[in-house]
């Protein structure tokens, strides 16, 4: 049997210290203050729009992951978006208490998105790409993936989307007001206008 040639040995173990950085180094990216998540939908009444008044972003990236996706790269490792379902704000309060009651909030107080993987390409003036994970509304747990792009905003990675989804398919009821004259559409739209940085 031969033995490998001392320069194939050289450059497996050149290979290993880069290995063994990206496992380890982490630069998670963070959440500026203006980004913003908000649901749009229209009843037999009117449109409206509900926004979460609160929500988190926990991302695990590899270091300078900004640049590193501008580029086309895949530096981004997690991500998971917490809302507490309690903090959406439809701007009317009997609409906010019968969304609240749709996404059964009481007993299910988080909607939460968590990635499984993506994709990402040089596009236009940044890049674009699918981001494919779960979805959890109302303790319903579905498959999605949902199209985003993401564009550099004065160093920082603007990323944006929308994505729709039938409540039905989650076990939610479409809210019902006026003695059922007026309903909500069961298709609404999630969107996400995020701002991101080292």
């Amino acid at each position: 049997m031969r033995k490998p040639s001392t320069t194939l040995l050289a450059a497996i173990i050149g290979l290993v210290p880069s290995a063994t950085a990206w496992t380890h180094a982490s630069d998670p990216l963070l959440l500026e203050p203006q980004s913003r998540l908000w649901i749009d939908g229209k009843s037999t009444v009117r449109k409206f729009s509900c926004k979460a008044g609160a929500f988190d972003v926990a991302i695990d990236a590899a270091p300078d992951a900004v640049a590193a996706v501008l580029a086309g790269q895949k530096a981004i490792r997690t991500v998971a978006v917490t809302v507490p379902a309690a903090k959406m704000e439809c701007g009317n309060g009997t609409m906010n208490e019968h969304m609240l009651k749709a996404l059964k909030a009481k007993d299910v107080p988080t909607i939460e998105f968590k990635l499984a993987a993506y994709d990402v390409a040089k596009g236009g003036p940044g890049v674009q790409g699918t981001l494919n994970g779960t979805l959890t509304l109302g303790g319903v747990t579905k498959t999605v993936a949902i199209p985003a792009q993401a564009a550099d905003e004065a160093g920082r990675l603007h990323v944006t989307g929308t994505y729709t989804l039938d409540m039905r398919e989650y076990g939610l009821k479409p809210p019902s007001l006026m003695m059922g004259t007026m309903k909500v559409d069961p298709a609404i739209a999630v969107s996400f206008d995020l701002y991101l940085k080292n």
